[in-house]
């Protein structure tokens, strides 16, 4: 009963929040399908009727998880802009910023994930919001290296998708997998040697 009376004396924007807050974890670990109004309401520690003043269907408030979701921004301003360093130091930086993101918060691969499976279109949100700059700084470095002659002529777009694809593949084990793959290195371990990969391929001998 105490429980309801905290619950009761919130702000409508706080309880809005907290009714939000509570439906990630559940959209995250089932999905929009997989869950009910009756475990979020159990979840908020709410009624029906009060879910359904903030929020008028499920449908819109998996819209509004989404949105906060895909609106998360890592700021890779302090590597990029950092002075004296090259292509490897800020892929590097780059790299370390996005991947300590997600392990800090898994449920927003969770979210990524999900919205692709159901054809969501918070999915393109996602990619704009939090890999486009990152491919888009990739594919830019690449051409300015190919333009000098540093590396070989290739097509960066294949390229930057590769490497967002491998560092996908490390998050996807390491965060949400059950699994004894390479349980003996840890996340940052397997990066760098991702990141040892890709720029002994792209860099000629």
């Amino acid at each position: 009963m105490q429980e309801a009376s905290t619950t009761k004396r919130l702000s409508a924007e706080d309880r809005r929040a907290s009714i939000i807050e509570a439906a990630k974890h559940l959209f995250a670990r089932s999905g929009f399908h997989g869950v009910s109004i009756d475990q979020i309401v159990k979840e908020v520690g709410v009624s029906p009727a009060i879910l359904y003043r903030h929020f008028k269907s499920k449908e819109e408030l998996y819209e509004a998880v989404l949105h906060e979701f895909s609106c998360t921004r890592e700021s890779y301003v302090e590597t990029v802009v950092a002075d004296d360093i090259g292509f490897e130091q800020v892929l590097r930086g780059m790299t370390r910023v996005f991947v300590t993101s997600i392990i800090n918060q898994p449920d927003l691969l969770k979210m990524e994930m999900h919205s692709q499976l159901e054809g969501h279109v918070a999915s393109q949100e996602f990619f704009l919001n939090r890999w486009k700059s990152f491919t888009d700084y990739i594919e830019y470095n690449l051409t300015e290296l190919i333009n000098q002659k540093k590396i070989q002529p290739m097509n960066v777009e294949a390229a930057s998708l590769i490497y967002q694809g491998m560092i996908r593949e490390v998050l996807l084990l390491k965060c949400l997998r059950s699994t004894n793959r390479l349980i003996e290195m840890t996340i940052d371990e397997i990066v760098d040697e991702i990141i040892n990969l890709f720029l002994k391929i792209i860099t000629p001998a």
